[in-house]
């Protein structure tokens, strides 16, 4: 039987207690409000125009229910055509919280040490003098503020690196329209379709043609952008250049700026005006970054158009509160069948930066309406995010679940793969504390969701001088041709190491046969350290990964050639070097640098054929940090599934460490079972 209903009305909304929806990340604005800018009256180069289906969301909610009292834009009264809109379900301003004019919404405004300026026009007039000057504005974004200057004036951007005391490491570019960057990147059509999704992330592409030489310093690829407020397509309207440099507005490892008092007075230092507008920024949120690698989005940074969307889970996780790692840290909290990852939070090293996982673990708490039941952490007792959870857990009296780093990240992979059975796991970085105490990351592991056994891992290596050698990676190259072929080989007859000096040689010499500060490591984020330094790619890091980012970058041609190892236990490199010392002599860094990557590629299938004859098992999961690498990645890909591999890779979550805190939920979630 048909019911039938003689009315209809909207209730207002209803704070139930552990009642939660979905929350929208922040989203790009659509053709249909930028087509509104140029015609529609109240909203003509309004730079703040939304409607339903585009504008800032999870970066100005305070609290569910998210409605615009809940939201940064309750200051706002609403004007009476804008609440109009906003009460008619035929309008595509229906129920928009941040829905404004020109009349009644938020305002820009620009500011620099002599003058202060209001008015649209007049603010988007003296922004398009400033970057066409060769100025660096701080401009205020959708999560936190930005640094802009020309991206085609060397001088705008190295005065920009010195004043942001970033050496080299590269700057994200925001390119005008997608024409114009194609005239600088090449561009794929998964890499287009990322890019002008609704989410407009970061892409890391190739280069076809150069930028200012200090964007990218040096590296072939560019992280490319394309605008995304309606601000940004307001300024290309009226500069000169194509391209601007976009990138965070803060200090060196600090959290991305989103207070304006705080940006007048940090970023005042480093830009030459600031640009913002009076709406709170209540989440901060970094621009996410892509890559596109064996044709599907990796994600690298997740963060602005990805949070808080959570990761649909195959087990119960409710309760648990998993507080990640150290580097590229994040958290996640367990909500039923759902993980909830926050936004790229940063190196907590850094003591703001330990304040804004603190700050975001009680604001995402109350959002969700999330009461832990249990914590979860890395093994890595030094860790800061670990002795937050153990003080967490002393003061709760929370039961502590300790997850060791390198299967965190295979379970990262399998939860979002929603594999729930025994794999081959791979596990590549830098560094993780091994469940025997020494520094592991050139991991391979018989691993389910609940625990793992290490079958095999990559040679260890003394660090000479701890986490210096990481900094330098020639440290770690002397120290790798020591192990193979001991004190008596003629270390300065190679030339990248001859550069550090007599001097320093003898010194690593002597630490090395003293055993002294010399920490041992399996990471293979060191091996590629090594080769890098040994080519003269990189012998001193002036920003983190600088050296394995170099190597694959030397690529530029195709070879199937790769070096000799053997694959025991561990798996050694002796013939590696000792080929590779006879190919620096005659061969390009590029031909060694692809011989290098294939010959990982090649460990990666020969161990993974070892376990499969051992266990009977065929799904390879790859993650970890060393997987950012597109051309190790693809490579190992398509040897494992030549030889009847199923291969599983982290896309939903970064195989860094950012998406570490996830697996560490889902193990706890089995070990709480």
């Amino acid at each position: 039987m048909i019911r039938e209903y003689d009315s209809f009305r909207i209730a207002g909304s209803m704070n139930i207690d552990d009642l939660i929806t979905e929350v929208s990340p922040d989203i790009a604005v659509c053709p249909e409000c930028l087509s509104e800018m140029d015609s529609f009256a109240r909203r003509k180069d309004y730079p703040l125009i939304n409607c339903t289906c585009c504008g800032p969301r999870f970066s100005i909610m305070e609290a569910l229910p998210y409605d615009r009292p809940m939201t940064s834009m309750k200051s706002f009264m609403m004007c009476p055509d804008c609440r109009r809109e906003y009460d008619d379900i035929m309008d595509r301003r229906f129920h928009a919280q941040p829905a404004a004019c020109n009349l009644c919404g938020p305002e820009y405004f620009y500011s620099d040490s002599s003058r202060d300026i209001s008015g649209t026009g007049a603010v988007l007039k003296e922004t398009a003098k400033q970057i066409n000057s060769g100025n660096i504005l701080a401009i205020k974004g959708t999560g936190g503020y930005h640094l802009m200057c020309d991206a085609l004036n060397e001088a705008a951007v190295r005065r920009l690196r010195l004043r942001k005391q970033r050496d080299a490491k590269p700057f994200a570019v925001m390119f005008r329209d997608i024409e114009s960057l194609k005239e600088y990147c090449r561009l794929s059509a998964e890499e287009s379709e990322e890019l002008i999704s609704w989410r407009r992330p970061v892409m890391i592409l190739d280069q076809i043609k150069p930028l200012a030489p200090s964007v990218s310093s040096g590296l072939n690829t560019t992280g490319a952008m394309l605008p995304y407020m309606p601000f940004h397509y307001l300024i290309f309207r009226l500069i000169d250049t194509p391209a601007v440099v976009l990138t965070s507005g803060n200090l060196s490892e600090e959290p991305v700026i989103k207070e304006d008092t705080a940006a007048a007075e940090k970023l005042g230092k480093i830009s030459d005006g600031l640009v913002c507008y009076n709406r709170e920024i209540v989440n901060r949120c970094d621009d996410s970054v892509v890559r596109v690698i064996d044709h599907k989005p990796t994600l690298i940074r997740r963060s602005r158009g990805y949070v808080p969307r959570p990761v649909d889970l195959r087990i119960n996780a409710e309760g648990i509160l998993a507080l990640g790692a150290e580097q590229k840290s994040t958290f996640c909290m367990g909500r039923g069948n759902q993980a909830i990852l926050s936004q790229y939070i940063g190196d907590i090293k850094n003591q703001a930066t330990f304040d804004f996982l603190k700050e975001s673990v009680d604001r995402f708490s109350g959002l969700f309406r999330f009461r832990p039941t249990a914590l979860a952490c890395d093994l890595h007792p030094d860790y800061l995010s670990t002795q937050y959870a153990k003080e967490l857990s002393r003061e709760t009296g929370l039961p502590l679940f300790t997850i060791q780093h390198h299967h965190a990240h295979v379970v990262s992979c399998m939860a979002e793969n929603g594999l729930d059975e025994p794999v081959i796991g791979v596990s590549f970085d830098g560094t993780g504390y091994g469940s025997d105490g020494t520094v592991w990351g050139g991991e391979f592991l018989v691993a389910d969701l609940k625990d793992f056994s290490r079958h095999t891992y990559l040679d260890p290596v003394a660090l000479p001088g701890g986490d210096k050698a990481i900094s330098e990676p020639w440290r770690t190259a002397f120290s790798y041709l020591f192990r193979y072929f001991g004190s008596s080989f003629d270390f300065m007859s190679v030339p990248s190491l001859c550069k550090a000096g007599e001097r320093k040689l003898y010194m690593l010499l002597e630490m090395l046969e003293k055993n002294i500060n010399c920490p041992v490591s399996s990471g293979a984020g060191r091996l590629f350290d090594a080769v890098s330094a040994l080519l003269g790619l990189c012998t001193t890091e002036t920003f983190d990964s600088e050296a394995p980012m170099r190597l694959e970058s030397a690529i530029d041609g195709k070879t199937d050639d790769y070096y000799s190892f053997t694959a025991g236990k561990p798996v050694t490199f002796e013939e590696t070097f000792r080929s590779l010392l006879d190919d620096i002599k005659t061969r390009t860094p590029s031909h060694i640098s692809a011989r290098f990557h294939n010959t990982l590629a090649m460990v990666i299938l020969e161990v993974s054929l070892q376990i499969r004859r051992e266990n009977s098992i065929k799904k390879v999961v790859l993650s970890g940090g060393c997987f950012q690498n597109r051309y190790l990645l693809e490579r190992a890909c398509n040897l494992l599934r030549k030889k009847n591999f199923v291969v599983y890779t982290n896309r939903r979550v970064p195989p860094n460490d950012g998406g570490i805190s996830l697996g560490q939920l889902v193990a706890a979630s089995k070990l709480r079972e």
